[in-house]
């Protein structure tokens, strides 16, 4: 078979199997946009263990950044002294800084895979009412977008690892 055909065999079945298992059984533990970017950037990073790695670690790590940004916006005064606008916007710039300025550290490197945990969480926090508060990013359940868009970035990447597995093993005489 050829591979183009496997995987839309193997990225489509699982496809909807990770759907069904984010809108049933596991509603509310993982985001499937957020399985889907991570899948997609699974691709785009070399479909293989290594991809699997750079998009685990330097995509939480850029929902990590990106919850320290959120945190810092809420706790830290500056909203009422410089407008929430320019308050948010130069706490990004300086969580843009460190997302970059980290990939001098090789497990952090591929910046891609970072800026997407970045993405995410902002994505998760600014469209999901009632997620962009304090006790919300401080809490230790799947409200919170560290934990769930990690979560969603590792199911991804795994779903990913599987579908390409899967393809590869459907192209083999």
């Amino acid at each position: 078979m050829k591979n183009l055909n496997a995987l839309a065999i193997s990225i489509s079945v699982l496809g909807a199997l990770a759907t069904f298992l984010a809108l049933g059984p596991f509603s509310g533990v993982y985001l499937i946009w957020a399985v889907f970017v991570a899948w997609g950037a699974f691709y785009a990073l070399g479909a293989d263990l290594a991809a699997l790695q750079k998009l685990i670690v330097c995509g939480v790590f850029g929902a990590l950044v990106a919850w320290v940004v959120a945190v810092a916006i809420l706790a830290l005064p500056f909203a009422g002294l410089l407008g929430l606008p320019l308050w948010a916007a130069l706490a990004v710039g300086v969580g843009v800084v460190v997302v970059v300025l980290a990939a001098n550290v090789p497990a952090l490197a591929t910046i891609p895979a970072t800026v997407f945990g970045f993405a995410s969480t902002f994505a998760y926090l600014l469209q999901t009412p009632d997620m962009l508060k304090l006790d919300v990013l401080l809490s230790a359940t799947l409200k919170n977008s560290l934990i769930v868009v990690s979560l969603s970035l590792v199911v991804g990447g795994l779903f990913g690892l599987v579908s390409a597995r899967w393809g590869a093993a459907m192209t083999k005489a």
